[in-house]
Parts: C-alpha cells; sequence; structure tokens
C-alpha cells in the first residue's frame, strides 16, 4: 500500500470554496495512509483512513486520524472534498462507510499500523464501524508518550442504561499491539472523572453483564442435558472484557 494518498486526477477542480479549502489543509507528505478504496472502474469517488503526522505538532490531544472522501463528478471533470478528524482508526472508518464506503475494503488496515491484541478488541471495534449514527461524539483526547492511549467520550443513544460510553484504546509498542476496551457512565460528568482520576477500573457495560448472565445460564443449561462440553464458537461469541486496563508506555501510533 502506497504510504501516500493519492487524490488525482490532477485536472479536476474543486466544486465548491470548501473543497478546495479542505483539499489545500492537508500536505500528501504529512499523511500516512492506513485504509483506502476507489471506486470502479472510473473512480468517482475516493476514500481514505490516514494518520496525519502533523497534528502532533499542533495542539496536544487533538485527533490524529482522518478520514477523507472525495467525490468525482466525472463529466464536469470537479470534485467534492469532505474530511473528518477522529481519535481512533475505528470511528474514521464509521465516517466514511456512512458515507456510503463499502466496508471491506476500508477495514483493510496496512500492515504498518499496530494490530488489536485481543478478540474483544476486535470485535469493539466492528461494533463501532457498524454503528451508523448511533454514537454522538462529545469529546476525545490522543496521547502519544505515557499514557501511551487514546479514547473517545461518546453518547449511545441506543443504551437504556449508562447512555455515555468511553472508548479505551492503549497501545503497547513492544509488542506493536493495542486494546479497545468500552466503559460505561450514567452521565458526562462521572466519566470526565474517571478519565481524570483513574483509581478505579473502568465500569462495563450493562448489556456485557446481561450477556455474561446469559451465557452461564446456557452453560448450565447444557450440563443439565447431559452433555459433556459447549462448542467453542459459543463460549467466544461474546467475551467479556477485564475489570480494569493497565497503561502502557511508548508512543501509541507507529507507522
Amino acid at each position: 500500500m502506497n504510504n501516500e494518498p493519492a487524490f488525482g486526477p490532477y485536472d479536476f477542480e474543486p466544486n465548491d470554496a470548501g473543497s478546495k479549502d479542505t483539499e489545500q489543509g492537508f500536505w500528501p507528505g504529512d499523511l500516512t495512509v492506513l485504509a483506502k478504496h476507489h471506486t470502479t472502474p472510473h473512480g468517482s469517488h475516493s476514500f481514505v483512513v490516514a494518520h496525519d503526522r502533523s497534528m502532533t505538532w499542533g495542539v496536544p490531544g487533538e485527533p490524529q486520524v482522518a478520514a477523507i472522501m472525495v467525490a468525482r463528478d466525472l463529466s464536469l471533470n470537479t470534485f467534492t472534498f469532505e474530511s473528518s478528524y477522529h481519535a481512533t482508526v475505528a470511528f474514521a472508518q464509521n465516517w466514511l462507510i456512512e458515507r456510503g464506503c463499502p466496508p471491506e475494503p476500508i477495514t483493510q488496515v496496512s500492515g504498518n499500523f499496530m494490530k488489536p491484541a485481543d478478540d474483544l478488541s476486535v470485535r469493539i471495534e466492528q461494533q463501532i464501524r457498524e454503528s451508523g449514527t448511533r454514537y454522538e461524539v462529545l469529546a476525545s483526547q490522543t496521547s502519544d508518550f505515557d499514557p501511551c492511549e487514546t479514547w473517545t467520550l461518546t453518547r449511545d443513544s441506543s443504551a437504556a442504561q449508562a447512555p455515555i460510553r468511553v472508548f479505551l484504546e492503549e497501545g503497547d509498542t513492544d509488542a506493536h499491539t493495542y486494546t479497545m476496551r468500552e466503559g460505561a457512565f450514567a452521565d458526562e460528568e462521572a466519566a470526565r472523572h474517571w478519565l481524570d482520576d483513574r483509581t478505579s477500573p473502568l465500569p462495563q457495560p450493562p448489556e456485557y453483564r446481561d450477556e455474561a448472565a446469559a451465557l452461564r445460564a446456557g452453560v448450565a443449561l447444557t450440563r443439565s442435558a447431559g452433555v459433556s462440553a459447549l462448542p467453542k464458537a459459543g463460549l467466544d461469541a461474546h467475551p467479556v472484557p477485564p475489570t480494569g486496563s493497565a497503561r502502557q508506555q511508548g508512543s501509541r501510533r507507529s507507522m
């Protein structure tokens, strides 16, 4: 995968002032492509997830993952250019999928980027990608050094309980992996207090506990029916997260 994005064709003109300003705000040399998709056969649309190195020199904590969509009018040789910044790749992918990008190609992240450390991280990222407009992002924070993490504070429109959700991503540069965890809070004040304090484990979403209880009940019913073992796929279908999350040191972004 080419590390720098190609937004061509170069003989196209921006369709409006906003597209011109957005395109000129990017310097391709600052961008490392993590995932991309170009429609075929004529390339009317391009979708790109990229890490923007220039953000590390700006305001501390600002999101560094850019989601970029270019829509081209092939008959007029014009294009519309849109972008949005996110703390994590999964939220950038969600933004693009909501704008028509096929999910499969945009989830194929470059081999140079950190990999999820466990199945639960994979599951939570898939949940974010497929969530549509479920999560309203309230705030985010990116740290490249100690602690090596990002968090995204959201409001979950589908949650019957504890609707404020924190998605915490922590990197391990030695293993070149990261974990993603979801925490649930009754209100934004409680979530921000936890983010500032960190003296207690990240609270599990209520639905995690419901799933765990249902799984235990299923195991008990199976055993009572005389079946010696539950198929492994059933046990792995809904993993329950650990009660806490350990911090790792070092730069989170490794390209």
